[in-house]
């Protein structure tokens, strides 16, 4: 039940015969009050951390210790600190674990990564893929004292990656535990900061690869041939430019078929910034089509039911070999790349191509009123550029249209 509390309500409220009752109050939304059939009243609050989880909280008894308007205050705070990104019932877990380490005499790099991952990377949409790093990476010092790891080990892990010929991802390795062992240091974990100074893998330059229109067709027919998991994923970010992780991790509750859109939260998107992607006719029949055959489970692209698909470097390789030896390597990104081309040599103004891309501005700083402009009122030059680069990429007409012409 939802009303305004006041005390005379709840001074009038009569415990149920067996179970409990909640009783919720409008006025501080998520806050209520639970009453069981002994009598006992007892308040909690529950409120989504920015970025994070639900969290329940127990604020006490009523009426003593806590009373009404004592709740309304502790809830508010709550909410205050929950929109700022902070996490109480983290913080505690961490320090029980901190305490726990302490008093055993123990801070092995496994329990400091657990810290970790709880304090600082529980805020990240790339929480699971940065603690996969950490373990994978430092697997065989798990076991021992955060103490003992050594600048020699974090090296030796970035390079056991470059040696696989994946020099660019042991950066991203590289990225990861010198960030970890900073913080590891800063808290007092260890006693210096051996992550400092780490030799990168390779010198990363900007791509110079651009597909051309005629080899983006040749990637939507060869989709064509894969598998209908997989050849679906390929021509979604074919039609709609997102980026790969985007487009992996897409859930129904992002997708709007009647108007023709994806919303994605900041929480799900690189930049952290909200994102709306538009449909264009092709697209939105991919989509249309697996839900009426995959909506059983929230995840779209998922063969587990509660994880995004995975395998994309054999998916890809599976896909190289339909577009035959004489096709250019290639890489997934540079379908944005070639999209971002293509709208500047026809015409398209750079500001729609990155909106639609959700790329944060490429020239000097935007102004607040710029700001709020290109996230509003682009909206149907975005979509209009879509649908006809949706045109370029299907050939469903014979002639391509010139880009720019708002419809």
């Amino acid at each position: 039940m939802k009303i305004e509390l006041t005390n005379l309500y709840l001074k009038r409220l009569v415990p149920p015969e067996t179970g409990r009752i909640e009783v919720s109050d409008t006025k501080r939304p998520g806050l209520r009050l639970r009453l069981s059939a002994s009598g006992n009243a007892t308040w909690m609050y529950e409120k989504r951390v920015k970025d994070g989880a639900k969290r329940k909280h127990t604020l006490g008894t009523w009426p003593k210790p806590v009373s009404l308007s004592e709740a309304r205050v502790q809830a508010l705070e709550l909410e205050a600190e929950a929109s700022r990104g902070i996490d109480r019932v983290a913080l505690v877990k961490v320090k029980q674990l901190s305490d726990e380490a302490t008093k055993a005499g123990l801070s092995t790099v496994s329990e400091v990564i657990n810290i970790y991952d709880e304090l600082h990377l529980a805020s990240l949409r790339t929480q699971n893929e940065r603690k996969r790093q950490l373990e994978q990476s430092l697997a065989k010092h798990l076991n021992k004292s955060i103490t003992e790891l050594t600048r020699k080990d974090i090296q030796a892990a970035v390079d056991a990656k470059a040696a696989e010929g994946r020099k660019a991802y042991a950066n991203r390795i590289r990225a990861a535990l010198v960030a970890f062992t900073k913080w590891a240091w800063v808290r007092g974990y260890a006693n210096e900061d051996v992550g400092a100074g780490i030799a990168k893998a390779t010198r990363e330059t900007a791509r110079e690869r651009v597909l051309s229109i005629s080899e983006i067709r040749g990637i939507w027919s060869a989709a064509f041939q894969m598998s209908e998991l997989w050849g679906a994923i390929i021509r979604l970010m074919l039609l709609t430019c997102q980026r790969r992780g985007e487009v992996f991790n897409l859930r129904w509750d992002e997708v709007d078929l009647d108007r023709r859109r994806i919303t994605k939260p900041g929480s799900r998107t690189k930049n952290g910034k909200p994102h709306v992607t538009h449909l264009s006719p092709p697209a939105l029949s991919e989509l249309q089509f697996l839900h009426e055959n995959r909506k059983d489970t929230d995840l779209i692209f998922t063969t587990t039911g509660s994880t995004p698909v995975s395998g994309i470097g054999k998916a890809k390789a599976r896909l190289d070999a339909f577009l035959g030896e004489d096709f250019e390597p290639w890489r997934l990104h540079d379908i944005r790349t070639a999209f971002a081309t293509s709208m500047a040599e026809s015409g398209i103004p750079e500001t729609v191509a990155n909106r639609v891309l959700n790329h944060s501005a490429s020239g000097s700083a935007p102004s607040a009123v710029a700001r709020v402009y290109n996230q509003a009122e682009l909206l149907p030059q975005r979509a209009d550029a879509l649908d006809r680069w949706a045109m370029m990429v299907t050939q469903e007409r014979g002639q391509v249209v010139t880009l720019g012409v708002t419809r």
